[in-house]
């Protein structure tokens, strides 16, 4: 098979390194791909959202399955277009994708569907919205109702940081995502993320991880895109991942269903674990990054295989299967990130390879001979081990080898 790949980052190499195993592979196209998407296939120069660009490269290189891996694509109609080109696509045409691009529809559907998750109310300016925060009790939970890179959400227990948050969404800091405000109930609790694929009609869960979202050690510092995960979770086996599909996955599927939009592509559930159960802080219509970095090599099972019987609708009976490894991914991050993330220095140690590990590129680029940073989340260093003690052992090793300038990373994942 002919796979085209949309997307560069940490998320999509490892789905590439993992495509790149099955027997069914033929040719891996990534558009636009990476440097280290580019040793495992050929890669494409374009913007994987914009769906001309997309159809013209998917008839040109006879692609037999579209692989969407970011959020952008699916925003902006890729898969929409795809299927009217009779182009098979794994990624959910965008008005499902609206589970992860409108937090309101989000909350909405949610309701419909009796998926347990936090109250929340959606205010369009920031009088009403700050009136509804000086009547409520902190913490406080903010965020811009659309896509904002995972830069959009604040939590809070400081009432001034909050009604400053509120400003800077409609003042234009996350552009159109700050449009809408959702401010939501807080829950307490450990968080933790499961996974699946979907055909339309049913979903095969995958493994949970379970990820660091915040810049620094101890949970401290800004919210990030995710700084470090690991699977699997301690006591949450295939019970737990079983119960969540069926209470919380499927029904929400079955809504979208009943309104005409049936779901076709990865999903994503993270969970809180309160002290009233397992509730829903958010749904996304693709897998995780950082956790996809640990969860992909911990599958024995072929993904492309599933990935095929999910766009032939015909995934149900199927399940996964996984080694006894742990996996512990430590994000090493460029200077300056999240907010301003300095770009041109050059990474050594990428040649760094032993089987306890494996290196995921996200914001690099190359440059003559020289591999540079390119973005904020600059390398993902997976350790893999008998135990979460070994695997985080592995990953840290494989950090200390590899370096640029102001190279920032957390020393408490999987802690």
């Amino acid at each position: 098979m002919n796979v085209l790949l949309l997307g560069g980052g940490g998320r999509e190499h490892a789905i590439g390194w993992k495509l790149a195993q099955s027997a069914h592979l033929t040719r891996l196209i990534s558009a636009p791909g990476n440097p280290g998407l580019a040793q495992l296939g050929s890669t494409a120069p374009i913007d994987p959202g914009d769906p001309a660009a997309v159809l013209e490269l998917a008839f040109s290189e006879s692609v037999d399955v579209v692989v969407i891996g970011p959020e952008a694509p699916l925003a902006a109609g890729v898969a929409d277009a795809l299927g009217d080109a009779a182009i098979p696509v794994f990624g959910p045409v965008a008005a499902a994708a609206r589970l992860e691009t409108s937090k309101t529809f989000a909350k909405d559907i949610m309701r419909r569907a009796g998926v347990p998750t936090g109250g929340s109310e959606t205010f369009a300016a920031a009088d009403p919205a700050h009136a509804h925060l000086t009547k409520a009790s902190g913490p406080y939970v903010i965020k811009a109702d659309g896509l904002a890179a995972g830069k959009g959400v604040l939590v809070t227990s400081d009432l001034d940081e909050a009604h400053a948050w509120v400003d800077d969404c409609f003042s234009g800091r996350f552009g159109t995502a700050g449009n809408l405000v959702v401010i939501e109930e807080f829950l307490d609790g450990d968080e933790i993320s499961v996974f699946g694929l979907c055909d339309g009609t049913d979903v095969i869960g995958l493994r949970p991880a379970r990820d660091y979202k915040r810049l620094a050690d101890g949970d401290r510092g800004p919210n990030t895109g995710g700084m470090g995960s690991f699977t699997p979770v301690p006591g949450f086996g295939d019970d737990f991942v079983a119960d969540t599909v069926e209470q919380m996955i499927k029904p929400v599927l079955d809504v979208l269903a009943e309104d005409g939009v049936p779901y076709v592509g990865f999903i994503y559930a993270g969970l809180m674990l309160t002290a009233d159960g397992p509730k829903v802080l958010e749904f996304n219509c693709r897998l995780g990054d950082p956790e996809t970095q640990a969860l992909l090599p911990t599958m024995e099972s072929d993904l492309l295989e599933l990935i095929t019987a999910c766009v032939n609708g015909s995934v149900r009976g199927m399940t996964v299967d996984w080694t006894d490894t742990h996996a512990v991914n430590v994000v090493l991050a460029a200077k300056g990130y999240p907010e301003a993330p300095v770009k041109g220095d050059t990474i050594s140690g990428l040649d760094h390879s032993d089987e306890d590990s494996v290196v995921f590129q996200a914001g690099t680029a190359t440059e003559g001979s020289r591999t540079i940073t390119a973005g904020g989340r600059v390398l993902s260093i997976v350790g893999l081990g008998s135990d979460l003690d070994a695997a985080r052992d592995a990953a840290y090793a494989g950090a200390a080898t590899l370096d640029f300038a102001g190279k920032q990373y957390r020393t408490d994942i999987a802690t």
